[in-house]
């Protein structure tokens, strides 16, 4: 194990862009294989999510993850919790006991799962990819320069944003009425995340921890 990790240290994982479409299409493999196995059509996944069967259908085909919350949405529809679809393969029953007690990932071992997140360029790294059956969802999020002038996120239960470099404009919509805050390095948010939200980046990248629940829920996105 210690010249495994060391090798490691001398041969880091591969740039985020390297990794990316590798990883983006095992997200989207598990969730076909995981509709088969439960004996969902396209038809039916699309009526449980609320997804066309088209937009489905691009995700299973085309490889590109969806962004969070809607993957989240589509999670839900099929009885996982969010976590399921970014777990690694654990070869024994022993050690998939012992990741679920005890879960460390190195700076080496990071997993991207998102690029680009479709159209809306949101990118995530996942912090706890090892462990299942979570009550946290762990990511490093790099937000995009601009967002779409109509598009809002949700997802059930709670999230907790902690600014990590640069500034982020960010909204959320309470009451009908859309709050805007300014969060710099060190800045924190946690809100409600069943309200509309979505942020982007003020002169230049800025990245963030994004701890959501575990428990995927009614999305909208």
């Amino acid at each position: 194990m210690a010249k495994k990790q060391a090798a490691l240290r001398e041969h880091p994982a591969p740039e985020f862009d390297e990794m990316s479409n590798e990883d983006e299409e095992a997200v989207c493999r598990r969730l076909k294989a995981l509709r088969v196995e439960q004996g969902l059509t396209l038809d039916a996944l699309a009526n449980l999510s609320g997804f066309t069967k088209g937009y489905l259908s691009r995700i299973e085909n085309g490889g590109k993850a969806p962004p969070i919350a809607s993957l989240a949405r589509i999670a839900r529809a099929l009885g996982q919790s969010l976590s399921y679809f970014f777990l690694d393969d654990v070869s024994s029953a022993s050690a998939r006991l012992d990741e679920s007690k005890v879960s460390v990932v190195h700076k080496w071992e990071r997993k991207p799962v998102a690029r680009g997140a479709s159209a809306f360029g949101y990118d995530y790294v996942s912090l706890a990819h090892k462990r299942a059956d979570k009550l946290m969802d762990p990511f490093v999020f790099t937000f995009p320069e601009s967002v779409d002038v109509d598009q809002f996120f949700q997802h059930s239960g709670e999230e907790f944003i902690y600014v990590l470099s640069g500034r982020v404009a960010f909204e959320v919509v309470l009451n009908g009425v859309t709050r805007s805050y300014t969060l710099e390095d060190g800045d924190s948010i946690y809100f409600d995340s069943s309200l509309p939200h979505r942020g982007h980046s003020i002169g230049g990248e800025a990245q963030a921890m994004v701890v959501m629940q575990g428990a995927a829920g009614d999305d909208d996105d």
